[in-house]
């Protein structure tokens, strides 16, 4: 069974070295050898990720002679972003209420200090 869109993003994310790999990739295309620089792992694993982000949706891959440079899709990330964005609401107006509720026993402690 396939997962969802978001599932497979999530999945995809979670990975640090695929994060670092889609962070590199915001400064434009680069080819595996390029993206497999920084890490101490073969270009097979490098291939591995790629693949995870290519069939999550958040990379593609085009060919150009011998050079297959990837490429970031972030139009594939709003998905994530539209998601989270609900959850983040959600902790602010919590917070909010946290800090007018903290204001409030502050001030009843401040008026009952001046009594």
């Amino acid at each position: 069974m396939t997962p969802d869109p978001l599932s497979a993003k999530f999945a995809a994310l979670a990975d640090p070295t695929r994060r670092a790999i889609l962070a590199r990739l915001c400064e434009g295309e680069a080819s595996v050898n390029e993206l497999a620089e920084p890490f101490d792992m073969s270009l097979p694993a490098v291939s591995k990720h790629l693949k995870v982000l290519e069939k999550a949706g958040l990379i593609s891959r085009s060919r150009e002679a011998q050079w297959r440079p990837a490429k970031l899709e972030p139009m594939a990330l709003k998905g994530v972003a539209d998601w989270l964005e609900h959850y983040r609401r959600y902790w602010d107006a919590s917070f909010d209420r946290l800090d007018s509720y903290l204001r409030n026993l502050q001030k009843g402690k401040d008026d009952g200090q001046r009594n």
